[in-house]
């Protein structure tokens, strides 16, 4: 860790106790008040804004009230929480307020003179941190702050104040007009609406729920579900407050490719062996039960990581004593898809590393899936590639327009095959959470290089096939502690892990903490949880009173622990398992969970 700014916050500390005291002293005159707003978070975190999401208000511990800050310094980012305060020119103030944990610091910017902070190395228990300032002879607005240090931990704040002469405030802004939709697809709707004078900012509402804010006349509002109608409203907001909605416009999202591809409204999925046998033993297509609705053989495989050349080789019958013929196994994808079911190849698995670094490698995958989805006359695709096959180059930054070539040609790819095959053409794909709930904290090499670049390799890919994109159902199993939307790691092995990864998916993130790049929500009809069938099938197996808390926590926002949801979505598509295989061998455990779930 980096100790100078921390030993040098000393000899500031000490520089400042003079000046701290002294406005301490004049805090007491009668025109003075308490500025700062919210300053004990009672009401959550209004007023103040914490980059990379990364403050909540929690209910213990506190000093004074029912609430404190609670903010966690993660990757390049330590935390810091302000909010900007109307002050008078020429006036004296006193800033305080009460910390815990390591290196916290509370501080002042914009002062017009000098900025000052505070801190304390360590507050084991709630410690009172006091500066104070001049404004300078035109400052009207300061930013007061608290912030941690980086990879210490979560600190906590609570009861900060902002002693001193009020400023002048103002007016709130009109109320917008000319709200207007513009373009819709089956989970966006772009809005626009025109200027308000002295506006600095505006707030967009969801069917009354504010949802969004903006800095300037338009915005897109995603993660919305398919040929459903909102209702949306648009506010002005300035430093006075927020001006009365608009009047609201409406507008129906589409219907979207993946809603033509048949699934039921809850689906069951599973990965069945038909090119490999292990210690499941070998399951014919013809026995999978009814329940499954999707079925991803596993796996087509490269014949070299980089040549694009997939191939999809059945089980020998010197590995699977029991499979079928090809003229049986082609008999019953017929059968399976006449009663409703759609049969996929799944591509990559742990061994089938998939670097698709040329065109002609991305051309050679085109055309290799689609004799595999023609010579077995397949409903469509998932992309399970794992371990090295997607990795972002140190100058790949913005998800929403890769430039590395194995991302870019695969996406080109996808495109291609979707294109090809037409509406009805399911396509699925199955990261593990390194490459996509990762990304929340990293993304790629990072700004200061040094990270892994894979760390959330997979959203550009999902970002740019999010509307041909049928299912996405993220291996939330084999995987190591990640960092959920609440700032706190959560680990496999309890329904928490699985709502947290679920409810980044359909809530939306910022992207290596940028609130200025979020990676937008999907639709709940494209998520399925992916979940081990059995202790035997791979880390991260939960128990089937642990899967039907998950399921009841995201459809009915139940049962949901402490992770708090931003969200209720009971059109959730479903589960995924690895494997169909295994959980035969567990005598259709998971299997059993769904069906008395969803009937």
């Amino acid at each position: 860790m980096d100790r100078t700014r921390p030993v040098l916050a000393v000899f500031a500390a000490a520089a400042l106790a003079v000046s701290g005291i002294t406005a301490l002293s004049s805090a007491a005159r009668a025109a003075d008040a308490d500025l700062a707003r919210n300053g004990g978070f009672e009401a959550g975190l209004d007023s103040w804004t914490c980059s990379a999401n990364s403050g909540t208000a929690v209910k213990s511990p506190v000093h004074g009230g029912s609430s404190a800050l609670q903010a966690t310094p993660a990757g390049n980012d330590y935390a810091q929480c302000a909010q900007t305060v109307t002050v008078q020119p020429n006036s004296q103030y006193a800033l305080a307020g009460y910390v815990r944990g390591s290196y916290v610091y509370l501080g002042a910017s914009g002062t017009g003179t000098a900025d000052v902070s505070t801190w304390t190395q360590s507050a084991p228990d709630w410690q009172q941190l006091t500066t104070g300032f001049r404004t300078g002879p035109s400052t009207t607005k300061v930013t007061i702050y608290t912030h941690g240090w980086y990879a210490t931990g979560a600190y906590y704040a609570d009861d900060i104040s902002l002693t001193g002469p009020a400023g002048t405030v103002g007016q709130p802004p009109a109320t917008p007009t000319g709200l207007a939709a513009g373009t819709v697809t089956s989970s966006s709707v772009a809005l626009s609406w025109s200027a308000v004078t002295g506006a600095t900012g505006y707030a967009i509402y969801r069917d009354g729920v504010k949802v969004q804010t903006a800095s300037g006349t338009s915005a897109t509002v995603s993660g919305l579900s398919a040929a459903t109608s909102y209702s949306f409203q648009v506010t002005a907001v300035n430093d006075a407050g927020e001006s009365a909605k608009s009047t609201a416009v409406t507008a129906k999202t589409s219907t979207g490719s993946g809603s033509g591809t048949g699934l039921p409204a809850h689906a069951l999925v599973g990965y069945l062996h038909a090119s490999f046998a292990n210690g499941s033993g070998y399951t014919r297509l013809a026995d999978v039960p009814d329940s499954w609705d999707v079925i991803d053989l596993a796996f087509g495989e490269p014949t070299s990581a980089t040549s694009g050349d997939i191939r999809f080789n059945r089980c020998p019958v010197s590995e699977c004593a029991n499979v079928e013929s090809d003229a049986d196994f082609k008999a019953a994808i017929k059968a399976k898809q006449a009663a409703g079911k759609k049969v996929l190849i799944s591509i990559g698995g742990a061994n089938g590393q998939v670097q698709l670094t040329t065109t002609a490698a991305r051309d050679t995958f085109v055309s290799s899936v689609s004799n595999i989805i023609d010579t077995y006359g397949l409903d469509g695709l998932d992309v399970d590639f794992e371990g090295h096959s997607l990795s972002l180059d140190a100058s790949d930054t913005n998800f929403k327009s890769p430039t590395t070539p194995v991302v870019v040609n695969l996406i080109s790819a996808l495109k291609t095959l979707k294109a090809k095959y037409g509406s009805k053409f399911v396509l699925s794909m199955a990261p593990e959470t390194f490459f996509v709930q990762m990304g929340y904290q990293f993304y790629g090499t990072g700004k200061f290089g040094g990270q892994d670049p894979r760390c959330g390799a997979y959203l550009p890919v999902i970002y740019a096939l999010r509307d041909d994109l049928t299912l996405l159902h993220v291996q939330d199993y084999n995987s190591g502690p990640i960092m959920g939307l609440d700032n706190q790691y959560h680990t496999m092995g309890g329904a928490d892990f699985h709502i947290a990864m679920t409810d980044m998916l359909l809530t939306g993130f910022p992207v290596a903490g940028d609130t200025t790049n979020m990676f937008p929500a999907l639709r709940p009809d494209q998520i399925a949880i992916g979940m081990p069938a059995s202790v035997n099938a791979g880390n991260g197996y939960v128990a089937p009173a642990e899967v039907t808390k998950t399921l009841d926590c995201l459809t009915k926002k139940v049962s949901c622990g402490s992770y708090a949801t931003h969200g209720t979505w009971p059109t959730l598509r479903g589960l995924m398992t690895w494997s169909i295989n295994w959980d035969r061998y567990s005598n259709w455990e998971f299997q059993k969970t769904f069906d008395g779930y969803f009937g």
